[in-house]
């Protein structure tokens, strides 16, 4: 018998096997990727409190929700501001002993950064990113629809990138 020596591999032995990589359209598609569909997974549940509402309830609300912030609407539902942790801390450093019972009104914020749900989470990401805020209530048709989070939109594009490299594992394999 004839002793064998080993050849690597070239390009051209697997020239009859498909390959799969990254192309434009799979990486454009996780981009086109809307506010819509990370609601649809989430839920459009929204915690809200009035302007005239203490800030000691909006602690137990926060609290009791495990939320970092909460829309403020009127009696109609319409967004007035927008009231979060962070304010709340701040406040509380500038008035020690003194912040629990101040209205919401005096702490919100009122000219709210907004999204709808057409618009595309790397958009949102980017807003919220530049603005340094985490929530942002979603706005459809002038009506508050849903309130979705820097953490929402993280976790919503890990899951996808999650399901991009077990379908890439499957292709290899199968």
């Amino acid at each position: 018998m004839a002793p064998s020596s080993y050849q690597a591999p070239s390009r051209g032995d697997k020239a009859d096997k498909k390959t799969h990589s990254q192309s434009l359209e799979s990486n454009l598609s996780n981009a086109q990727t809307t506010v819509a569909k990370l609601i649809s997974g989430k839920g459009d549940a929204i915690f809200s409190v009035r302007a005239n509402d203490n800030i000691s309830h909006v602690v137990q609300v926060l609290s009791e929700k495990h939320i970092g912030a909460l829309v403020v609407t009127d009696q109609n539902g319409a967004l007035q501001g927008i009231i979060s942790e962070r304010d709340i801390v701040r406040r509380m450093a500038e008035t020690p002993g003194e912040t629990l019972p101040q209205e919401v009104d005096a702490l919100m914020t009122k000219n709210v950064v907004t999204c709808s749900p057409d618009d595309l989470l790397s958009d949102v990401l980017k807003k919220m990113t530049e603005g340094k805020f985490r929530h942002m209530p979603v706005i459809k048709n002038d009506r508050l629809c849903g309130m979705i989070t820097i953490g929402d939109v993280v976790n919503f594009r890990l899951k996808e990138v999650e399901y991009e490299a077990l379908r890439m594992r499957q292709m290899i394999v199968g």
